[in-house]
């Protein structure tokens, strides 16, 4: 290798490995919570009419089932006239759940900070005592 196949005008990490500048590594969260955001709405979005279909089946179903509209109310067996059951609230609280876990993953969810990377480099970098989470043995009274 010749001092001519040296590059000289681009820094010696500028590379794909190099570390990120701190405006380059703010864009690329920026832009990873952008995306995070865009899954998060289309998940919802979906799921959300899933639940329409699984709700307009459901209409279907009691109504066919109990002969007409839930004149008497809602119960937890089927087939008696006017009453409808009321299965369709489990799939809904789990969807409500679900899509609420979510949405505090997504929105809640803060990128990692230099200032939480450099700390555990320093936990990790201390040097550990050989006893260090072992506790000792219980002493017991020879008498017992």
């Amino acid at each position: 290798m010749t001092l001519h196949d040296i590059p000289h005008d681009t820094p010696a990490d500028s590379g794909p490995d190099a570390p990120a500048s701190g405006e380059q590594l703010a864009r690329q969260q920026a832009i990873k919570q952008i995306e995070r955001r865009r899954r998060f709405w289309i998940r919802a979005t979906m799921g959300t009419l899933l639940m329409v279909i699984v709700a307009f089946i459901w209409v279907i179903t009691e109504y066919h089932n109990a002969g007409g509209w839930p004149t008497q109310g809602f119960s937890q067996s089927s087939g008696i006239p006017d009453v409808w059951n009321y299965w369709i609230i489990y799939p809904a609280i789990f969807w409500a759940l679900f899509l609420a876990a979510d949405a505090l993953l997504v929105f809640r969810n803060k990128p990692i900070s230099e200032i939480e990377i450099k700390r555990e480099i320093d936990r990790q970098a201390r040097p550990r005592s050989r006893t260090e989470g072992i506790h000792e043995p219980v002493q017991r009274p020879a008498g017992r």
